[in-house]
């Protein structure tokens, strides 16, 4: 194979990896301008998608092309040959896929920017490092423009601050003026606010989508860029008096034109300015390419400083990359998975929580309750009483179709001027803030001047904060390291290395998607839980909550059985089935005990009195699943482990202990189906009888390890199953117990009162 085709060939590789990277590098940044459209239901999927969609394009055509990373000189390509150069690009690109796609699958946004200039960095380290070992001569310096990353980094501090801060003040403003209730308020001031953020949005296209565009040398263009001020008043009084008729006359919602149009700039300006960086590596290398076939010398040899000039991206590659990444905005899963993390994360009212708890969170939220409790201290008592009013929340969705919002028209707008308003200033002053960052983090101010981050979610929402800020920074150290390693191994290991590095990206690739599938299938179970509690009235509580008990004992009998059937056969794929299931069944049982409050609420006055036994229900259905998740992982790790298995007589104890506790199970669940009640008495001297049976089965096994007949380890795995089928006998007739009283309640109520 002559040098031509091998290097020919590395370029088809980086226009492919290209092409990947697309799909989930967009994957990520959709969270960018779909959050605030998405968290207020500003209008249906469709239309939000389609208006991202049309952004995209613009942004794409507007592009001026120029591939702003390798121009702004993350190291001297002049420093390095050809062949290094094209090496420095695959690694690049094989490491962006694995490290966005990391992102990707755990629904964590973070800049794709800066995960591909510290690829580029850590990739270009590397080879620099080779090159000076094998030399003995030059300086990292020589090859390397060190101030750019730390330019990157200031950058992300400066936007988080900055983003967090104006987005908390201007959102805690525009609550004060609108309220939750801000039907009243919109009539006076909606078309001032709608004017005011339709003239910062229009300045934001202006800034971000023209000023580098091919348009720029246009005198109009000109023009407007240098009477900024102008501009914005005259667009202000322009969109003031038209919003205002298309208001009062027409009845039109201009919030969710706002909201709209703020979608389309912000993905108008992400396409025009970040979509180059997808393409512009296996660009880069393919300019390399054509500059190194024609000048006839050896690629060892061949150094680059033709790359070290400003490199021009073709339109009918800036369009197809606008179209795959059209495309991934409409199919991906993992991009709503991103973006249902910042709008979980703005979410107005509590609920379910994707992220834990933490220390870090614990005391960020204690210092600001302290913070809090001295300003109201010095506050005088008619302000707080009057900004109190301005917070009440509203009782109802401002309209039917707002219905099941995160949030509401005026955050989100809020969201979408802030984040305008400082990518805007930033590009016209040359600051270094990110695009991705900024929209985050003006996301979480505004979420917490809103109060969205009540002392029910305040620390679970912070730690979600602070798991993702901590992801930026691991972006920038991983995709350092991994890029660095990565061009290591290619440039010892050549084409091998490549074609083992390519099969290692696509089985992580696979791999990742079925975590995600697996983690989507869990928060959704999660997240289905609370809709059925959601959906609890005082007409349907009983129904509710008794679909709700047996929708998870049901769980019961499957993992017997699938944990009898997989020890029997060693099978560990069907132990592990087995303990998803339990584990399933437990977490769940955590879920309707967050959610019990719903059910109470829904109890009227004359029914309260079942609330007391649901409570039991719930308690008694965690120790079920304590129970299951206990013996089904110990049977999984005894498998696991090669130990020896059951003897016949431990095998005979196993079936006949499984068979009496399987068939009790069974009948509780047909019970509770069948509201037939009149069997408990049967069923407490069943409890009885089977209880005495384990305890036999205890005792026989004991004098089994007495007289050495048995396996230690066997022995212990069956005295702990022993143990755990009596706690599942005992509270699976509790979870009976205390059901058949909550049922009771149901039917005294539905009789009628009969008087003399």
């Amino acid at each position: 194979m002559t040098p031509e085709l091998a290097y020919l060939i590395l370029i088809i590789v980086l226009f492919a990896l290209a092409i990947t990277d697309l799909f989930v590098g967009v994957s990520n940044d959709a969270v960018n301008f779909l959050i605030s459209a998405f968290g207020s239901k500003a209008g249906p999927v469709w239309v939000i998608l389609l208006t991202a969609s049309l952004g995209v394009l613009v942004g794409a055509v507007f592009s001026n092309g120029m591939m702003e990373v390798a121009r702004k000189g993350i190291f001297h390509p002049e420093q390095f040959v050809f062949s290094e150069i094209i090496l420095i690009f695959v690694a690049v690109m094989l490491t962006d896929i694995i490290m966005l796609d990391f992102f990707n699958t755990f629904g964590l946004p973070t800049s794709t920017t800066v995960s591909l200039v510290f690829e580029l960095l850590g990739s270009a380290v590397a080879i620099s490092l080779i090159k000076i070992a094998h030399t003995h001569a030059g300086t990292l310096g020589q090859y390397i423009n060190s101030s750019r990353a730390f330019m990157i980094i200031g950058g992300i501090l400066f936007s988080i601050v900055v983003a967090f801060t104006i987005g908390a003040i201007v959102q805690y403003i525009a609550r004060l003026i609108f309220t939750f209730e801000y039907d009243k308020n919109y009539k006076y001031f909606g078309s001032l606010w709608a004017g005011f953020a339709f003239a910062v949005i229009i300045f934001f296209m202006f800034i971000k989508g023209f000023k580098n565009s091919a348009f720029a040398g246009e005198p109009w263009v000109q023009w407007i860029l240098s009477h900024k001020g102008q501009v914005i008043v005259y667009s202000f009084i322009i969109f003031t008096v038209l919003f205002e008729i298309l208001k009062s006359v027409f009845h039109v919602n201009i919030l969710k034109i706002v909201v709209l149009t703020g979608t389309f700039a912000l993905a108008m300006a992400f396409a025009g300015n970040d979509l180059v960086n997808f393409i512009g590596v296996p660009l880069a290398g393919y300019s390399s390419f054509e500059y190194w076939v024609h000048s006839g010398v050896s690629p060892d040899h061949y150094t680059m400083e033709a790359l070290a000039g400003k490199v021009h991206v073709p339109i009918y590659f800036l369009l197809g990359a606008g179209l795959i990444m059209i495309l991934t905005l409409w199919l991906s899963r993992k991009a709503r998975t991103v973006i249902q993390t910042s709008v979980d994360l703005s979410r107005q009212e509590s609920g379910y929580e994707r992220f834990g708890s933490s220390p870090a969170a614990r005391a960020l939220v204690r210092a600001w309750i302290n913070a809090s409790n001295s300003i109201n201290a010095i506050t005088p008592k008619p302000v707080k009483n009057w900004v109190s009013s301005r917070f009440v929340k509203a009782q109802k969705p401002v309209s039917t179709e707002m219905r099941g919002a995160a949030f509401d028209l005026i955050r989100a707008s809020v969201n979408l001027v802030v984040s305008s308003a400082l990518i805007a200033l930033a590009t016209a002053y040359k600051l270094p803030l990110s695009t991705t960052y900024v929209t985050f983090m003006v996301a979480m101010g505004s979420s917490l001047a809103d109060k969205a981050w009540g002392r029910e979610s305040a620390v679970f929402r912070v730690t979600g904060v602070i798991s993702v800020i901590g992801g930026w920074f691991f972006t920038a150290v991983i995709a350092f390291s991994v890029a660095a390693t990565i061009a290591v191994i290619i440039y010892y290991g050549k084409a091998l290395a490549i074609v083992l590095m390519i099969l290692f990206d696509i089985y992580l690739i696979y791999h990742s998607r079925i975590i995600h599938r697996r983690r989507m299938a869990k928060e959704e179970e999660k997240k289905r839980i609370k809709r059925l509690e959601a959906e609890i009235t005082p007409d349907n509580v009983f129904d509710k909550v008794k679909e709700t008990i047996l929708r998870e004992l049901q769980k019961v009998p499957v993992i017997l059985e699938v944990t009898k059937n997989g020890f029997a056969q060693s099978d560990r794929r069907k132990l592990k089935e087995a303990v998803k299931i339990a584990e399933s069944l437990k977490d769940n049982s955590k879920q309707i005990k967050k959610e019990i409050h719903r059910v109470i609420h829904a109890l009227r006055e004359d029914m309260i009195g079942a609330a007391q036994y649901y409570v039991q229900e719930i308690d008694h259905l965690r120790e079920i699943a304590n129970a299951t998740v206990y013996f089904s992982r110990r049977m999984l790790e005894h498998v696991e482990n090669n130990h020896e298995s059951f003897s016949e007589a431990q095998k005979k104890d196993y079936e006949k202990t499984y068979n009496l506790v399987k068939e009790f199970v069974d009948e509780v669940i047909n019970i509770i189906v069948n509201d037939e009640f009149h069997k408990i008495n049967r069923m407490r001297e069943w409890k009885n009888e089977i209880l005495k049976e384990l305890e036999d089965a205890k005792t026989v096994e004991i004098q089994r390890i007495q007289n050495d007949e048995v396996d230690v380890l066997s022995s212990n795995l069956l005295l702990n199953i022993i143990a755990e089928f009596k706690n599942l006998v005992l509270f699976m007739n509790r979870v009976l117990k205390a059901h058949k009283r909550f049922y009771l309640h149901k039917k005294a109520l539905e009789e009628p009162i009969i008087t003399g």
